[in-house]
């Protein structure tokens, strides 16, 4: 796998045709008080730097491996450099590798949320140069190797934007599921609609051959869609404990959530905004604090209109097996309460 390559020029279809055949949805019990072994694949992006921090201040529950970066929110040369960054701001320069993955998606240009995450994809907080460079190896690459030499069932991917990385890695090594406990993502939504289109949401659109390929991996997968990230949005009140805790982290994520409320003030006129990819690492933290079940959902890759849609199968219409747990509720209060317990063990 070069350094610039991502990707072999395969058709998409033989591809997911591939992961799929012979693939069993095999769910994995999760122990209450069992440490996870976690690798991060990111797009940072403000939502995602406080992902990060939330499973870098989590050390009891998590054990976190590494950070893929991909392009997403902005191009990938920004979000490999907001990964340093924010390793940065955790005292996590050594111990923490980045690696450099996707620059584009399998098969479409890049479409990125700068207008949203600003020019930097961090918007809201001064940005200093990285202390540390990037690994030279590159992002797919890692997690072929790192999954291959994995104990069976051991490593959860927690994947919080574009899927370009995961799929190329399933691609190129589909044995490598064997090595996946589970892969825990935000994208997608339902009943929420989408925030990209009005059927699609960003993660799962910027990408969505990427995102077809992962669903039909076999793999255990835990969605957390838009539906739940509207369920505990971030607001002024919720924002003033993290301004409180009186660190170097707390006040970067109450100057984040700040920003992601003044954008939403201003598109919408609402004094809040919703949380996306934290909750993907509020789920590793604490699973209990969510409600879900287990459905069939395929992504649309050819639609006019709907390219990029989450089509959840409530009903069993489909005659399709459940390849995903699709989590519909959130104690918000208590997630909160977690995130802030996290944020306030780092610097």
């Amino acid at each position: 796998m070069s350094q610039t390559s991502c990707f072999p020029r395969r058709t998409f279809l033989k591809a997911s045709a591939a992961l799929t055949a012979g693939a069993l949805f095999n769910p994995l019990a999760q122990a209450a008080n069992e440490r996870r072994t976690v690798i991060i694949d990111c797009d940072p992006g403000q939502d995602d730097a406080i992902a990060i921090l939330f499973a870098l201040g989590a050390r009891d529950r998590l054990d976190l491996r590494a950070l893929t970066a991909v392009a997403g929110n902005v191009p990938l040369n920004l979000t490999e450099r907001n990964a340093r960054i924010v390793r940065d701001w955790a005292g996590q320069t050594k111990t923490l590798p980045v690696y450099a993955g996707c620059p584009r998606p399998l098969m479409r240009p890049l479409i990125t949320a700068a207008n949203v995450h600003g020019k930097t994809g961090l918007e809201g907080v001064e940005l200093h140069e990285p202390l540390a460079p990037v690994a030279q190896q590159h992002a797919v690459a890692y997690l072929v190797e790192t999954l291959k030499a994995a104990p069976p069932h051991s490593v959860t991917i927690c994947a919080i934007g574009p899927l370009t990385n995961l799929a190329a890695a399933l691609t190129e090594a589909p044995e490598i599921r064997e090595g996946l406990r589970e892969i825990v993502l935000m994208g997608g939504a339902f009943f929420e609609r989408g925030n990209i289109t009005p059927a699609a949401e960003f993660n799962i659109y910027v990408d969505p051959e990427a995102a077809s390929i992962v669903f039909a991996s076999g793999v255990p997968i835990v969605v957390l869609p838009r539906d739940v990230a509207v369920k505990a949005p971030i607001t002024p009140a919720r924002i003033a404990p993290f301004r409180a805790i009186g660190n170097r982290c707390g006040a970067i994520v109450a100057d984040i959530m700040a920003a992601e409320v003044k954008y939403q003030k201003g598109r919408r006129g609402a004094e809040e905004a919703p949380m996306y990819d934290p909750t993907a690492a509020g789920y590793l933290v604490d699973p209990s604090l969510f409600k879900g079940r287990m459905v069939n959902v395929v992504v649309e890759t050819t639609g006019q209109w709907t390219l990029g849609e989450t089509v959840v199968d409530w009903s069993g219409h489909s005659g399709r097996a459940p390849n995903a747990t699709w989590i519909t509720d959130v104690d918000a209060d208590a997630f909160y309460a977690a995130l802030r317990a996290s944020i306030a063990t780092l610097p």
